[in-house]
């Protein structure tokens, strides 16, 4: 695997990636930016790649107890690296396929950037990508399920997806005993519609389904104050 080194975090993070094939964009590091874990808290990630999301939660989190699961060996042993890397020891990279992990739980927070674009597109020739993107119908709701499942009670689960995904993600979220449910909308600039959004829910939630007001990604000049604060600094997005 041909390697680039760079940064996250406007140079807080050293982060190292596969040159071809799937490449991090700024949703795993939005992504972080959700999870609501306190030090010393249990998290895991589904679909980690090569440790963008857990690296960025773990900047922002001191002492969290992290494990991330990636089905890919080259990218497994890639996180592993990176978070070593840069001092993350207390997270744990396991190779292995979410939908049949071999541990448990519980967690106290879950969160996926999962693949999402459906096997019937025109499949991209890059395997990387392939195994980085592609989602046959069941995906999400076996991932949402997986992930439930290892969560205590009142745990929460956030993910990133697509706009089109959002009665799916909905329908899997209860259907797995997730409620409390909050999208927040990613819009790629004011006016425009979404193209993302992020759900948060609470295993045995029984509060309300919320919109909330959403996250403006661009302005004129580049990435909006606000998204900057998160992509730069590493803030939080509280919900």
């Amino acid at each position: 695997m041909r390697l680039t080194e760079g940064t996250l975090l406007a140079g807080r993070i050293r982060y190292t990636q596969a040159a071809t094939g799937h490449r991090t964009g700024i949703e795993p590091v939005l992504l972080a930016a959700v999870v609501p874990a306190r030090p010393g808290e249990r998290v895991i990630e589904a679909g980690t790649g090569a440790g963008a999301g857990l690296l960025c939660l773990s900047y922002r989190v001191p002492e969290l107890r992290g494990v991330g699961i990636e089905r890919d060996p080259e990218l497994a042993a890639l996180a592993r690296d990176n978070l070593r890397t840069n001092g993350f020891e207390g997270t744990t990279i396991i190779t292995a396929d979410i939908t049949g992990p071999p541990l448990t739980g519980p967690f106290d927070h879950a969160f996926a950037n999962p693949p999402w674009r459906p096997v019937a597109d025109t499949p991209s020739p890059d395997p990387g990508r392939r195994l980085a993107y592609e989602a046959p119908g069941d995906l999400l709701p076996a991932w949402t399920t997986s992930l439930t499942r290892l969560l205590r009670p009142r745990g929460s689960l956030s993910l990133i997806l697509p706009a089109a995904s959002l009665d799916t993600a909905l329908e899997a979220a209860r259907a797995a005993g997730c409620g409390s449910l909050r999208i927040l909308p990613l819009w790629p600039r004011a006016g425009r519609p979404a193209k993302l959004f992020i759900l948060r829910a609470i295993r045995g939630g029984r509060g309300p389904t919320m919109l909330l007001p959403g996250l403006v990604l661009h302005e004129a000049s580049g990435f909006s104050e606000a998204a900057n604060l998160v992509l730069r600094d590493g803030a939080a997005i509280d919900l």
